[in-house]
């Protein structure tokens, strides 16, 4: 079974991909290779190594488009050198395989992310709306990469804080039509945080028939 987890940040891709590679799937994490790639620009002057979200910033400030630009360029790097892996070992299709995308992945072009639903059954982990506050806060309160992707604006005499929780929503919304374009099985956020929801529930879910 080859798997791709699609879905916001805090929706628990890492978790259940550390857990199917626990069951003997081998896992590709995108956060880490991306993380690879910008090691140059993460190095501080005292040889200490920066957290990627403090590199990129927030939607605000002078420097993140420019490097919004440049980590979606890294992630479709990424992204490719991954299926070109997936497509060399086509000879090996019972290695049970899961990668472990960024919430951007959406972003990465309509050309590879065919070949992601080709090669990889995309299982998109679900977040609703009422959920919205508690991942807004925890990109607050522990920041990760984030692409706006144009949707962050701010209004006069609006602080930074109160246009991101404005701006929140809506790309909220815009990124959950994506992933529900692209994926070819749900798993409900409510129905995986269930107690007892284990990886052989996980597994028999993502294996309907597409």
């Amino acid at each position: 079974m080859r798997l791709s987890l699609i879905g916001m940040a805090g929706s628990g891709k890492s978790y259940w991909s550390r857990k199917l590679a626990e069951h003997g799937f081998r896992r590709f994490c995108c956060d880490d290779m991306i993380e690879a790639k910008l090691a140059p620009e993460l190095t501080k002057s005292d040889g200490t190594m920066m957290k990627v979200a403090e590199w990129m910033g927030f939607p605000y400030e002078p420097h993140y488009q420019e490097r919004e630009s440049q980590y979606l360029a890294y992630e479709t790097e990424v992204v490719t050198e991954i299926l070109n892996s997936l497509e060399n070992q086509e000879n090996n299709p019972e290695e049970s395989i899961v990668v472990d995308t960024t919430g951007s992945v959406i972003y990465i072009g309509e050309e590879i992310l065919g070949r992601l639903q080709r090669h990889t059954t995309i299982v998109y982990l679900a977040t609703p709306p009422e959920v919205q506050e508690q991942l807004l806060d925890a990109y607050i309160s522990n920041p990760h990469p984030m692409l706006w992707r144009g949707a962050f604006s701010r209004e006069p005499n609006e602080t930074n804080e109160e246009a991101i929780a404005r701006c929140y929503p809506r790309l909220f919304f815009a990124r959950k039509r994506l992933y529900e374009r692209y994926a070819d099985v749900t798993i409900d956020y409510h129905r995986r945080r269930k107690q007892g929801f284990g990886v052989t529930d996980f597994l028999q879910v993502a294996d309907l028939p597409r």
